[in-house]
């Protein structure tokens, strides 16, 4: 048995919570990955894991086992990309996951120039609005907005969005223009509600204004839990968006959006890119984040403190 292996394969078991699910993200078969952790718990002389017809569990061996397994795994990882000109150039799959207008309006376009700078590197990346079991799913990494809740993750922050209000120029004809944040909930006025994943719901907003501060929930008559169906809805007249300045941009440019409510605020969207805890910071990783933090600083600078 080759030790590397048969410990590659013992971590993504652990990670993943399944033979199947390891032997999918390894690429291998799942009599193939069962074999490698049975060789390795008969060289070591003790049970890793406890398997049931459900579910596999760590055992405390396993447990501790595993945690030096990871550094052992991240240190021959290091050694072979500091080798000739891995160290320069990366190389290798990452798996991501974006929401989707930060992949459509942003990354995506960006992508050519971080492919010619690391051409070595290949991204699978997922575009959704949708919560992602980074261990069970075998993501290396998400990019997300709002506080991380899960505490487990460790996160890297980048710059915070600023958000404006805005509404498309029918339907302010339709339904008048606004001069209050209070407005909008009035029984004529509607905003496009947008299904955050951890709850499945909206959640008001609050907007803070000169010796004022007011908590806006509206009513609405479609929500989606996707930012580009979000901004469609908005530019088709459905409703009061409330938006980053990187969605809103090009739109007020063109004025198929107008901005609503100057003078008022919002407190920012804070932003971070997020991975597993016990998932080695690999070079490949390393400059995918880097590239993140320098892209988001270019796009969607950092929000002014005082809300300015």
């Amino acid at each position: 048995m080759d030790r590397f292996d048969g410990m590659q394969a013992f971590a993504r078991v652990v990670e993943t919570g399944s033979f199947t699910k390891a032997a999918e993200t390894l690429h291998m078969s799942k009599t193939s990955v069962t074999q490698l952790v049975q060789q390795l718990e008969a060289r070591l002389r003790v049970r890793l894991l406890n398997r049931t017809t459900r579910k596999v569990n760590v055992t405390a061996d396993g447990a501790a086992y595993y945690e030096r397994v990871i550094r052992l795994l991240a240190d021959m990882d290091d050694a072979e990309t500091s080798l000739s000109s891995a160290s320069a150039l990366p190389r290798g799959r990452l798996r991501v996951d974006v929401p989707s207008p930060l992949a459509r309006m942003i990354l995506v376009p960006a992508l050519p120039a971080f492919h010619a700078r690391y051409p070595d590197i290949q991204l699978d990346m997922g575009v959704s609005d949708r919560i992602v079991d980074l261990l069970d799913e075998n993501v290396d990494c998400v990019v997300r907005g709002g506080e991380i809740t899960n505490q487990s993750l460790m996160a890297r922050r980048l710059p915070d969005l600023r958000l404006g209000v805005y509404a498309s120029p029918g339907y302010l004809e339709r339904a008048g223009w606004p001069s209050h944040p209070r407005e909008l909930e009035d029984s004529h006025h509607r905003i496009v509600g947008f299904l955050w994943a951890r709850s499945g719901k909206t959640f008001p907003y609050a907007m803070h204004g000169t010796g004022e501060s007011v908590t806006v929930q509206g009513r609405y008559v479609l929500a989606v839990d996707d930012g580009n169906a979000y901004l469609a809805a908005g530019l088709a007249g459905l409703g009061v968006l409330w938006l980053p300045d990187y969605m809103s941009g090009q739109y007020l440019a063109r004025g198929e959006l107008l901005p609503l409510f100057e003078g008022w605020s919002l407190d920012p969207m804070p932003m971070y890119v997020a991975f597993p805890p016990n998932r080695h910071v690999s070079a490949k990783l390393r400059v995918f984040i880097d590239w993140v933090v320098e892209l988001m600083a270019q796009y969607a600078p950092a929000a002014d403190p005082s809300g300015a």
